[in-house]
């Protein structure tokens, strides 16, 4: 159990953060196509990607919002060949500048991937929430291969 925490976290750093490999903003999808999220999605970013374990991975989302936001929280589900695997929290103000106002606005995280993630196909699933109310919900895909890649750069 402790292992699963364990792997679970390692995945979610790599997401977002999430995040993980790498993302196109065609392949996020919103969790119920027929909401009218307050918070609306325009772009996602994974740097680099695909997602290397053991180098930095930086996560933006650039979204809009139609009701100024003062706090609120990110809820990250991560599952692995399906199965869900870790569920975490983030302080939505940590993750942007807060209060947000009406319009646009970006959401950042940076973390590496720890060496140890196993190989795979992974969803991300992220929630903003303020108090109860659900702000958005997004899903993707992403893989983590079975060799870990090297950067070209620091060859």
């Amino acid at each position: 159990m402790v292992q699963m925490k364990l792997f679970g976290g390692l995945v979610f750093v790599l997401c977002l953060l999430v995040p993980l490999t790498s993302a196109d903003s065609k392949d996020v999808r919103y969790c119920d196509k027929k909401a009218n999220y307050a918070v609306k999605i325009n772009d996602l970013q994974i740097d680099p990607y695909p997602i290397s374990r053991g180098v930095n991975t930086t996560f933006q989302m650039a979204a809009s919002t139609a009701e100024p936001i003062s706090s609120g929280k990110l809820v990250i589900e991560v599952s692995y060949f399906g199965f869900h695997i870790y569920t975490e929290e983030h302080d939505l103000c940590k993750e942007t500048s807060c209060p947000v106002s009406i319009g646009d606005f970006l959401v950042s995280h940076a973390q590496a991937l720890p060496g140890l993630t196993p190989p795979g196909s992974y969803s991300l699933k992220m929630k903003m929430m303020n108090g109860k109310k659900q702000l958005t919900c997004i899903t993707f895909d992403f893989s983590i291969g079975f060799i870990a890649e090297e950067n070209v750069a620091d060859a």
